[in-house]
């Protein structure tokens, strides 16, 4: 089975085709980060319009890529939830359009979902269930995956997710954005203890986070530096930052998969990419005997490739959607 995918959730335009659901024929990905790094992040407005410039043509580019032509779909299936309102809408309008178009089934795709699939691309053998951390610009996560269709929220962030923290960081760093790989970059033989930063616990829910303090205390910190005239050692900062925000994610996430039982952890979202977070959760499980499966780098971020997989299970499931398919700023993962 041949399955159209589009992604249009945030700042990339993707397209692929994947054939039953863990087959890659082609993955093709128009990036804007260049633009919108000009504004220190993602601007809606132009999101959506270079969304609506991008679309057409790299359906067709994935379509040539793959080897397959417009007969050769069977399905096509799209990112409708959760993300920019009007760049998901090009998403969906195009996928709508495609589907009636081709005449086949279309197939509405969360986002996190999307995520947590790309690992069945990396690891084959990976089946439900299983505990992922979801981490990326704009979700973080702790997923208990009991089937490919049917999730549940075992803990999440109170506010800021886990990526928007590192690009609020690189900014006021100077680091531009996109914002985690140069955080990483700039961490690499930092001394992570030299600065004291915060690590929040929620009281009546310990798998549940909150960014926002730490976020606010390296804001400070680099202010109040630059006010009184004061050099801040840059590298260790990011190494301090870094360690901070896995100290949050990875004993959250060993403790759910404790709980579970299953023997299994999967790392899903933009975040997944960090090398100190995958770093720590190498060491956690090697203790802890729980089997770690991480996305390899390129499917970390947006991709049409990880829609096209969890497409196909929920195609399997029955799932639908119909020309009155529409778009959703923040959906429930559970609700798919």
């Amino acid at each position: 089975m041949n399955i159209l995918a589009i992604e249009s959730s945030c700042d990339e335009t993707a397209v692929a085709v994947v054939k039953d659901g863990r087959t890659v024929l082609s993955d093709a990905i128009a990036s804007q980060a260049d633009m919108h790094a000009i504004y220190g992040g993602v601007v809606p407005e132009i999101a959506s319009r270079k969304h609506i410039e991008a679309i057409a043509a790299l359906a067709e580019q994935a379509l040539a890529q793959a080897g397959v032509t417009r007969a050769d779909i069977d399905a096509v299936a799209v990112t409708y939830a959760p993300g920019l309102i009007g760049a998901l809408l090009v998403g969906v309008n195009f996928a709508k359009s495609a589907a009636f178009g081709l005449n086949v089934p279309l197939i509405p795709v969360h986002h996190v979902r999307g995520h947590i699939a790309a690992n069945y691309i990396t690891h084959p053998e990976l089946e439900p269930p299983f505990v992922c951390l979801c981490v990326s610009g704009g979700n973080t996560l702790i997923v208990d995956v009991k089937d490919y269709t049917r999730v549940e929220i075992m803990g999440a962030t109170r506010d800021d997710a886990a990526g928007e923290c590192f690009d609020k960081v690189a900014r006021v760093l100077g680091l531009g954005y996109p914002g985690g790989a140069p955080v990483d970059r700039l961490s690499q033989g930092g001394d992570d203890r030299r600065y004291e930063l915060p690590r929040a616990h929620v009281a009546d829910a310990p798998l549940d986070m909150s960014f926002s303090g730490l976020k606010t205390a390296v804001l400070n910190l680099v202010h109040n530096a630059q006010q009184k005239g004061e050099q801040l050692e840059l590298k260790d900062l990011a190494a301090s930052f870094s360690a901070a925000v896995s100290d949050s994610l990875v004993p959250r996430a060993m403790e759910a998969a404790k709980r579970k039982g299953y023997g299994k952890l999967a790392v899903a979202g933009g975040v997944a990419a960090n090398s100190r977070i995958r770093a720590d959760l190498e060491r956690a499980c090697a203790a802890s005997g729980d089997k770690l499966y991480l996305p390899q780098l390129s499917l970390c971020g947006d991709n049409g490739a990880m829609i096209g997989c969890q497409g196909y299970y929920e195609y399997l499931a029955g799932v639908r959607g119909g020309m009155d398919l529409n778009a959703y700023a923040n959906r429930d993962i559970q609700k798919g």
